[in-house]
């Protein structure tokens, strides 16, 4: 992936004064690190939005705070989930000669045969993998092909994923990330299980209205 990187300036405000930053089409965010004292920064919300769409946890990204360069990866992102903006954005600072230890996301590609011919049921037991490797050696995820599973039964395993050699994964290499099993067989309901289910539902419904109306509450509390 091509060098990322995103401009920013020194932020002052805090508390309160936050969201008229936001107001005015600017994303408040931090960068701190083992070596890096706490820096408060501002970012132009519609650039940095786009670019951190496309960068995953372990994507390195450069940040430029109105000149000093500061090598970093995204550490936690807070978002409005209702209009689906960033609020905040904290990046981690790290030193490029030195190695750190973080997770990888592990993508599945692939086609898996005992799903093809066998109507097998993929279950994955790992979504990521912790590994150790200079900033720069960082892979943005870790792809796992599903070409080996063949038959029900078949699985991959940390053992079995390639990496360059200057990543290590520090995972258990006999733990299995992804497994072909059977599917489950639909369970047939008798009429009275399905009485059972409609009376169960009958008296779970005031309990539902109320959770809704916990939310749309807290959803008028988000809007002001």
């Amino acid at each position: 992936m091509d060098r990322v990187v995103l401009k920013a300036t020194k932020r002052d405000v805090t508390g309160k004064q936050v969201k008229a930053l936001r107001r005015s089409g600017q994303l408040p965010g931090i960068i701190y690190g083992r070596h890096v004292s706490p820096v408060s920064i501002a970012l132009d919300a519609h650039s940095a939005s786009l670019a951190l769409s496309k960068l995953t946890s372990s994507s390195l990204v450069t940040i430029d705070v109105d000149g000093t360069e500061y090598p970093a990866l995204v550490r936690e992102k807070q978002r409005n989930y209702i209009k689906n903006t960033l609020l905040h954005v904290d990046f981690l600072a790290v030193n490029l000669t030195e190695k750190i230890r973080t997770s990888v996301n592990i993508e599945i590609v692939g086609l898996s045969l005992a799903v093809k011919d066998f109507n097998a049921v993929l279950v994955n037991h790992l979504t990521e993998l912790e590994v150790e490797c200079l900033p720069t050696d960082l892979p943005e995820r870790i792809l796992v092909d599903l070409d080996p599973i063949k038959q029900v039964g078949d699985a991959i395993h940390v053992r079995d994923i390639v990496v360059s050699d200057n990543v290590r994964v520090l995972d258990d290499p006999d733990e299995m990330i992804v497994v072909a099993t059977y599917a489950k067989e639909e369970e047939v309901e008798t009429p009275a299980a399905a009485g059972e289910a409609v009376a169960a539902e009958a008296v779970a419904e005031p309990e539902l209205s109320v959770e809704r109306g916990k939310k749309e509450e807290e959803g008028e509390e988000e809007k002001k």
